[in-house]
């Protein structure tokens, strides 16, 4: 899709501006400062969701006056959110906010440089169409996609285009991230044997929302539109807020909380995705109607497709009866762990002395690192706010508008994580060793093609 006349222009203007700027003394910063109108960025919110307004918006607070960012408008297919986000948006964006019904309503705007996507999760990857067909940046929480179908759909639409789009897995914006994947990638850790992953609550109230599900009504929404491609199901209030407990429309703990910390064993290795997974849990103890596992186990394998003897084993567990919501990522290898829950590199575990004489080996012992300052850490919650590495992400997306450079989570990382996320699901709900076929891109358990 070629860049719009509009672009073009604040572009041109922009650096032409910025050079006599620059004649005149004026320092980066400063001319930051009187950037004009005209070449404000035009933001709309598409879903006025607690992740939105909770943990999205204060980080675009934190930098959109000095990056010249502005939230115009708001769709939400709720009149009360529709309302409430017009209402919030304009005390603190201090101007009127256009109250839209839809997308297509949204996209009618003239002007609209970008959008926020923080809807439910199986919508991500189809707004992220709607989006950069309309000609929008984007940036798309997760997880992308919970279906194959819609991932390749979202991935194609996107590579076509010119758009910038990132993936909201934040944790690519981190320093100790960051400084993990360099670790990894240079080859100081040593080959990977095994990796944990954890994130453990103790919330019966997670992802419930009893006060709005009596306040929804089918008439105030479009219910046949927040169904999409899904299969009609009649009204349900709960399907509509509590969706992340419903499957088809989440898939719970794997594309909520496992898609963030699977998407680092993607980045610091380069692998796509797993070459098969198992999966065990169930509903143990939150007996409310949900369809989703309140309790879960995944273990993957990981490696080259063409060297089946080389690789290593990931396991993901999640409760959600007992914990203090502490994620835990742990790497090791033979010499030591990278805990990123520390942040640090240590020989802890690694092949002392007394084991490696008894088979003529040496011993393998990593030295001990510091990965970035420990106050750094993966804000656990979802839901807390504008942490540092929402904030260096939100920034990230809006330095890239501007730059037209690929952002830190692009399109890819999506489309590798929701293989992983779909992969689990599948796992789970078909009780099947699930694997990848690399070639036709599709998620297979028992032999066959995964359909919802």
């Amino acid at each position: 899709m070629p860049v719009s006349r509009r672009f073009f222009l604040k572009q041109s203007a922009k650096a032409s501006a910025a050079v006599y700027a620059t004649a005149l003394g004026f320092s980066a910063k400063s001319y930051a400062n009187i950037i004009g109108a005209n070449d404000r960025v035009r933001l709309g919110v598409v879903g006025f969701s607690d992740r939105f307004h909770q943990a999205l918006l204060p980080s675009f607070m934190n930098h959109h006056k000095e990056l010249n960012f502005d939230i115009v408008a708001v769709s939400d297919i709720w009149k009360h959110r529709r309302e409430e986000g017009q209402a919030y948006l304009k005390g603190k964006m201090g101007h009127d906010i256009i109250p839209c019904v839809n997308n297509d309503e949204l996209y009618k705007l003239k002007d609209l440089d970008a959008v926020f996507i923080s809807t439910a999760d199986f919508q991500h990857a189809l707004h992220a169409i709607e989006a950069v067909k309309a000609g929008c940046d984007a940036y798309v929480e997760k997880p992308f996609a919970e279906t194959m179908a819609d991932n390749r759909a979202a991935l194609k639409a996107i590579k076509a285009s010119d758009r910038i789009v990132q993936i909201g897995s934040q944790r690519r914006s981190g320093g100790n991230y960051t400084a993990a994947a360099e670790y990894i990638q240079t080859g100081k850790f040593g080959d990977i044997t095994m990796v944990e992953l954890t994130w453990n609550v103790n919330q019966p109230g997670r992802w419930r929302r009893p006060a709005l599900v009596a306040m929804c009504k089918e008439q105030d929404t479009d219910w046949k539109r927040f169904l999409l491609n899904r299969p009609f199901e009649p009204w349900d209030a709960r399907k509509y807020l509590e969706y992340r407990l419903f499957w088809p429309y989440s898939s719970g703990m794997p594309g909520q909380w496992m898609s963030h910390q699977i998407d680092t064993v993607h980045w610091f290795t380069g692998l796509k995705h797993p070459r098969s997974v198992v999966a065990n849990g169930g509903i143990y103890k939150w007996k409310d109607g949900r369809r989703n596992w309140d309790t879960t186990t995944a273990v993957f394998d990981y490696g080259p497709d063409n060297d089946k003897a080389s690789g290593f084993q990931v396991t993901f567990s999640s409760r959600m009866h007992n914990g203090d919501e502490k994620p835990a990522e742990i790497y090791y290898s033979n010499g030591g762990e990278l805990n990123l829950i520390t942040n640090t590199v240590s020989p802890k575990g690694g092949l002392r002395e007394n084991h490696a004489t008894a088979m003529n080996m040496k011993p393998n012992l990593l030295p001990e690192t510091a990965l970035a300052d420990v106050s750094v850490a993966a804000v656990a919650s979802a839901n807390t706010g504008a942490d540092r590495l929402t904030s260096n992400h939100m920034r990230n997306w809006m330095e890239c508008i501007r730059s037209r450079k690929q952002p830190n989570a692009p399109v890819e990382a999506g489309y590798y994580h929701s293989i992983a996320t779909i992969m689990t699901n599948a796992a789970a709900r078909t009780g099947e060793k699930v694997t990848f076929d690399t070639a036709r891109q599709e998620v297979m358990a028992g032999g066959k093609v995964f359909q919802y």
